[in-house]
């Protein structure tokens, strides 16, 4: 394998890897939000912390609820932390790549100078 196969294969990989953190990502809007949604629902008089509602009272689904919030917090933050690392790992990939097309082109020109019959005189 060479090595600009090996790096055409791991830019692919980690482009893969940025469209699962970005849907990481988004699994974890709709579940912040459907625990927002719930909280507001089942609650008469949410408390709020930040902008984040929350009930001091036992109720029903309260573990629901905070457990919806808290892995949809936690998806976000690692959603967004893992697609900016793989996309600058894709732009590390893809800037090597091009590194080793452009030396593998200038071989290939030089190759092709020495190859050439000089003119005689």
């Amino acid at each position: 394998m060479s090595i600009q196969d090996y790096l055409h294969e791991k830019a692919e990989e980690s482009r893969h890897n940025e469209t699962i953190a970005y849907l990481m990502f988004l699994a974890g809007t709709v579940f912040f939000v459907g625990g927002i949604i719930s909280t507001l629902s089942l609650s008469k008089e949410p408390s709020w912390f930040l902008f984040i509602p929350y009930s001091a009272d036992i109720i029903e689904g309260l573990f629901l609820e905070l457990t919806f919030v808290v892995v949809g917090l936690c998806l976000i933050v690692v959603g967004i932390a893992a697609g900016m690392h793989y996309c600058k790992d894709r732009s590390w990939y893809m800037k090597e790549l091009r590194k080793a097309n452009s030396t593998e082109i200038t071989m290939r020109n030089t190759k092709k100078l020495k190859n050439v019959p000089k003119k005689k005189k």
